[in-house]
């Protein structure tokens, strides 16, 4: 490990694109943001299989595998990093319980091997409704789940550092689990924003993500229906994949709905496909009936631009109240309700421009290059004190 704390080498355990992991995007641009800072000298991607090969990327651990915890440690012995940073949510390592629980073992394997380690968590289990997220289908699982939760929560805060999005999640670790170490670290917008581009001639209704769970689109295609009858020229576009916890929803979802008219499916959304997706939108649109964690593509409806129709719920709620974007909101799951909601800013699409150049200024005001700052800050620190014991 090298001393001089201006000349750092970081490791970072992530999903990585052109894997469709979740957090996938989020690494990236983190990944990039922590490469471009002037205090790291090296950086080192820990990723996912498979994909191409990078210089500075290993693709060591694979979604669903129980030796992810064994392969990104020997990852970690070989690198010789001075810090790691594990990019986590409680699926990050797989869809079903063993490998999942088994791979959120790594960032206190790391802690116990002397590595200074931080945590960032994107979401935490006292926050998600674990029956929506496809991890709850009997009160005795849930109960399960909930317990391993809670004992693996205690394991990540074994972390050097813990750092969370949502000031929610800081206040619960600190006083649920008596964790000092926890600070909070916004999303941050990902990188900083173009200028706010015209809205399309033709209204469109878009939603982006992995829908199955708490996504569901059924409650948008019903309101799509009622917005057909004001204006038959109204398109959606569904933009995303499956959950992992629900393959084959969308097949099935549109097999359902084949005969609505004006609505595409596109699959998965490449990286440099998101802007596009994003510009061809009137307004987003997040059919959403629970939250898992900061909204990563509420950001992006700041980034590009766009304004947002949504639940006021859980983490969605949060972020508009404590980060300062405007949203019109509808009740979840209320098909006439989310109708309701979309059409005055598709019958005014003034409106949808004014509150999407709102969010344009506020996701202009915190980079995640500016958040990155924070992280380099609180690992030095770290690492300081680790000298100091040596």
């Amino acid at each position: 490990m090298g001393s001089n704390l201006n000349d750092l080498h970081i490791a970072v355990v992530t999903s990585y694109p052109p894997s469709k992991g979740s957090l996938n995007e989020y690494g990236f641009y983190f990944v990039d943001a922590l490469r471009k800072h002037s205090d790291v000298r090296r950086l080192s991607v820990i990723a996912d299989a498979p994909s191409p090969r990078e210089p500075f990327v290993d693709r060591v651990w694979e979604f669903n595998s129980p030796s992810n915890p064994v392969k990104i440690q020997k990852a970690l012995r070989r690198l010789r990093p001075d810090a790691v940073i594990y990019n986590l949510q409680f699926a990050s390592f797989g869809d079903r319980r063993v490998p999942a629980a088994l791979g959120l073992l790594s960032p206190f394997l790391s802690r116990l091997s002397g590595l200074p380690t931080l945590t960032l968590l994107h979401n935490i289990f006292e926050t998600v409704d674990l029956k929506k997220a496809g991890f709850g289908e009997k009160p005795w699982v849930e109960w399960i789940t909930r317990r391993f939760g809670e004992l693996f929560t205690r394991l990540l805060l074994q972390s050097d550092l813990v750092a969370t999005t949502m000031p929610r999640y800081v206040d619960i670790l600190r006083k649920k689990y008596k964790c000092e170490h926890v600070f909070l670290a916004p999303h941050g917008t990902l990188k900083p924003p173009l200028p706010v581009q015209a809205l399309p001639e033709i209204p469109t209704v878009m939603a982006f993500g992995k829908f199955g769970t708490y996504k569901k689109v059924e409650v948008l295609l019903e309101a799509h229906k009622r917005l057909l009858e004001k204006n038959p020229q109204v398109r959606l576009v569904v933009a995303g994949s499956d959950s992992p916890n629900a393959i084959g929803y969308l097949a099935g979802v549109q097999a359902r709905y084949k005969d609505l008219p004006n609505v595409t499916y596109t699959g998965y959304v490449a990286e440099e496909d998101v802007p596009k997706i994003f510009y061809d939108a009137t307004v987003v649109a997040f059919p959403y009936n629970s939250t898992t964690g900061s909204s990563g593509v509420l950001h992006q409806a700041g980034e590009f631009g766009r304004a947002a129709v949504m639940p006021k719920l859980g983490d969605l709620a949060d972020l508009v109240d404590e980060e300062g974007y405007k949203a019109v909101f509808f009740e979840p799951e209320d098909a006439e309700s989310l109708a309701d909601a979309l059409w005055p800013l598709i019958a005014k699409p003034e409106e949808a421009y004014a509150l999407g150049e709102w969010n344009h200024r506020v996701a202009s005001g915190l980079l995640l290059s500016e958040v990155i700052d924070w992280y380099i800050l609180h690992l030095q620190e770290v690492i300081r004190r680790k000298h100091a014991r040596q």
